[in-house]
């Protein structure tokens, strides 16, 4: 989970009051997080740091000294800067003057979008200072999945000359002065010789022109994502103003990112100025871009469902005093006996999918220490469910097959789950923010796993059989949620000998002493070699697969022995 490091001084003005850390302790419960340690409380106040740890990963607005700060005012009954008046909507942009970026059409499959606004007013302080780069790294790291999705600069505006251009340039023609430098390096040469273009090149090195950021009298401003210049990125205490854009190749992330770095800086009384991005193709939201912007659709849930998840009574006005102490805008209308609430996020999230999310938010709003114990008063007695007595027969009898059992994570990557299986990913489940893109996709099958698992078991002695009894998960219009999740039988085998009848055998032994009768029926997955794969059918509705593995499957995973594998939905046939 995130930590943050918050300047003790500038937190607890924030906060316009000070706790001592038992009370604070409690307090960071409201705001999903924790005391992680303590300040030296040798050192003068101006200079120690509370360290902070927050115990979810679906709030980047709290990952700021002034996130957390805000959040515990509000659940106090404080108040914050009033943000609309800086805040673009749709139909209603805010004026931007002459404070113009043109993004190059280039761009487009390098790094494609950006978004940017000015602050000023007053004096960045050293504490200000640090907190705006902590900020940006966590932003970049974890939200921005280590800048390859979002990235973010800051620079002396007073400097700056409009309009501003962000293109894409010749790496090996184009050179600048790099932060930490004296003498100017190409941006090719940054890549390998500056410590920001060895802990981040690998997002460009690969493409064959980087982008760049310049202002009207061709002065650098950074080679986004890797470093800033060394004149105007050089920011220091005592800048009165600051041009603050990212870059990434998620335009809601990013207009997310930047409405909470701005909300950040005016609850710290600055002025927020917007920047119009003009994009020479589409965005998501138009092509020409002005944050801060308002963005976020409204979540609705019912007093009734709230009370009856909560084991509460809670009347209208105190729901309505949880989600304002949350800080979002809320509304209710009767709905017959019950009552219907309409909530509107905070420009700085976008947390809300769900009314459970509302529901979550009323129950850190009310304090979860106003939550009595109660004992049930139900009596049940635990019992197993089918899925789970067919699931342990059917794991008995792989084993009684010769198959060793194994456990897998259930998310993992494009080239994983999609690119080496060869298979069409409109079913397969995307994360919208994953933390890394080794974690971004939810698996649809299990054989993809039991692939990795054989591609590092190359020296081991064969024949090798493995199995996995687990969750899957894929989109299906069906649904509700529009996902299904279903529990599968997935098995492998790895040999010089290994073949279709060894699979279908297995196979029919493995259905005849789970007492199910089952047809077979030509398949096309391109999983398999066409030809030597089959449909499993129950009562004429498909519950698995099972064949030879393609061997460009195989390739794709760097396995050089034949594989038969197969998969069969547990779910589907305990129905049938």
């Amino acid at each position: 989970m995130p930590k943050i490091e918050v300047n003790e001084k500038l937190f607890f003005n924030l906060l316009d009051k000070k706790y001592d850390y038992d009370t604070l302790e409690q307090k960071l419960t409201y705001a999903k997080a924790e005391l992680d340690e303590k300040p030296d409380m040798s050192k003068p106040e101006n200079e120690r740091v509370i360290k902070i740890e927050l115990n979810d990963t679906n709030r980047p607005d709290l990952w700021s000294t002034n996130g957390v700060a805000r959040q515990l005012k509000l659940h106090e009954g404080g108040k914050t800067v009033d943000y609309n008046t800086f805040m673009s909507r749709k139909g209603d942009i805010k004026d931007f003057g002459n404070r113009i970026v043109n993004v190059d059409a280039e761009l487009k499959d390098i790094r494609p979008y950006m978004v940017a606004f000015v602050i000023s007013g007053k004096p960045i302080d050293d504490p200000m200072l640090k907190d705006i780069i902590q900020t940006q790294e966590k932003l970049a790291w974890n939200f921005g999945r280590k800048r390859k999705s979002i990235s973010m600069g800051v620079y002396r505006i007073a400097d700056i000359s409009f309009p501003v251009k962000y293109h894409a340039v010749d790496p090996d023609k184009t050179s600048f002065v790099p932060l930490q430098c004296t003498e100017p390096m190409t941006c090719r040469q940054i890549l390998t010789e500056h410590p920001k273009g060895k802990d981040f090149g690998w997002i460009l090195q690969d493409k064959k022109k980087f982008p760049l950021l310049s202002d009207a009298k061709n002065e650098v401003l950074s080679m986004a994502p890797i470093i800033n210049s060394a004149t105007l990125g050089a920011v220091q205490v005592g800048d009165k103003g600051l041009m603050v854009e990212l870059t990434g190749d998620n335009m809601e992330n990013l207009i997310l990112s930047a409405n909470i770095v701005a909300c950040d800086f005016a609850d710290c009384g600055y002025k927020i100025e917007p920047i119009c991005v003009k994009h020479p193709y589409e965005t998501g939201f138009g092509k020409d871009i002005v944050v801060p912007f308002y963005y976020q659709p409204s979540t609705k849930a019912k007093l009734s469902r709230i009370n009856k998840l909560l084991g509460t009574d809670f009347t209208q006005e105190k729901v309505i005093d949880a989600l304002t102490r949350m800080g979002s805008t809320v509304t209710a209308q009767k709905d017959g006996d019950d009552v219907e609430f309409t909530l509107f996020p905070a420009p700085y999230r976008n947390d809300f999918l769900h009314e459970v999310d509302i529901i979550e938010d009323v129950m850190i709003g009310v304090g979860l220490e106003n939550f009595e114990p109660e004992t049930p008063s139900d009596f049940t007695i635990g019992r197993l469910l089918p899925i789970t007595y067919l699931s342990r027969k059917a794991k008995t009898l792989m084993v009684g097959l010769g198959y060793q059992e194994m456990i897998f994570n259930y998310v993992g990557s494009k080239k994983d789950y999609i690119d080496n299986m060869l298979i069409d990913p409109k079913h397969v489940i995307e994360i919208a923010n994953p933390m890394s893109e080794n974690y971004q996709f939810v698996r649809s099958d299990i054989l993809s796993s039991l692939l990795r698992a054989e591609s590092k078991s190359a020296n081991a002695i064969f024949p090798h059989k493995i199995f996995e009894i687990g969750k899957v998960a894929y989109l299906c219009e069906e649904e509700n949620t529009g996902t299904r999740t279903r529990q599968n039988l997935g098995f492998l085998t790895a040999a010089n000998n290994a073949n279709f009848n060894d699979a279908a055998s297995e196979v029919s032994a493995l259905l005849y002493f789970l007492d199910h009768t089952y047809e077979v029926t030509e398949s096309d997955d391109p999983r398999f070699i066409p030809g030597r794969q089959a449909a499993v059918l129950a009562n004429g509705k498909k519950i698995g697969i099972f064949g030879e593995i393609h061997p460009q499957v195989l390739e794709n995973w760097s396995i050089t022995v034949p594989c038969v594998g197969g998969e069969i939905d547990l779910e589907e046939m305990a129905q049938h």
